[in-house]
């Protein structure tokens, strides 16, 4: 299985590390090489970086936390809303600087001394960000899915996390449907 970045949000392509949510569940984080690849391939890294089983452990963890966050049936856990907070407060990330190379100002960003937690900190942002906005996160309509994504239309009426994968297959299968039930 390949990763999906079709939640719109990098909070929610976290949370789509866990496919098949309607079932038994797909890890796709499943240890620190996956981990390392994920935050590589989602741009939060240049490149892999070291990553320990404990960064695989807590980014689970902060998964399921912006997960229960942004889908809740009622009022968001306390404890869900502190590991988010205290997440998105973890790793600060270093000022720019100024430095002047060749003659010529150019600004600067410092890598981040734990680029792990660095990346921990912008995700739980995200999902601050995307909790408080009125933006509406949905679960993907495909009986056989489950993604969560934001729902960007204009309408709001988005059903499918992609059209390509999800959205496609639906309709062919409703045409199929139709067709055979005419012969």
């Amino acid at each position: 299985m390949e990763w999906a970045f079709d939640g719109g949000r990098p909070c929610l392509d976290l949370v789509n590390t866990l496919r098949s949510r309607y079932a038994e569940g797909v890890e796709m984080l499943t240890g620190p090489d996956a981990l390392a690849e994920w935050l590589s391939l989602a741009g939060f890294t240049a490149g892999p970086v070291p990553v320990t089983a404990g960064n695989v452990l807590a980014a689970k963890a902060l998964r399921e936390a912006i997960d229960r966050v942004l889908l809740p049936p009622e009022v968001p856990e306390k404890m869900d809303l502190e590991l988010v907070n205290n997440a998105a407060a973890a790793a600060p990330a270093p000022p720019p600087r100024l430095v002047l190379a060749d003659g010529v100002l150019r600004r600067e960003v410092p890598a981040p001394k734990d680029p792990v937690a660095a990346a921990f900190a912008v995700l739980a942002a995200d999902a601050i960000d995307l909790a408080t906005s009125g933006a509406e996160v949905r679960i993907c309509a495909a009986d056989d899915c489950g993604l969560r994504f934001c729902d960007a239309s204009p309408r709001r009426n988005r059903q499918w996390c992609s059209m390509a994968r999800c959205g496609n297959r639906a309709k062919a299968r409703a045409h199929y449907a139709r067709i055979s039930g005419r012969e």
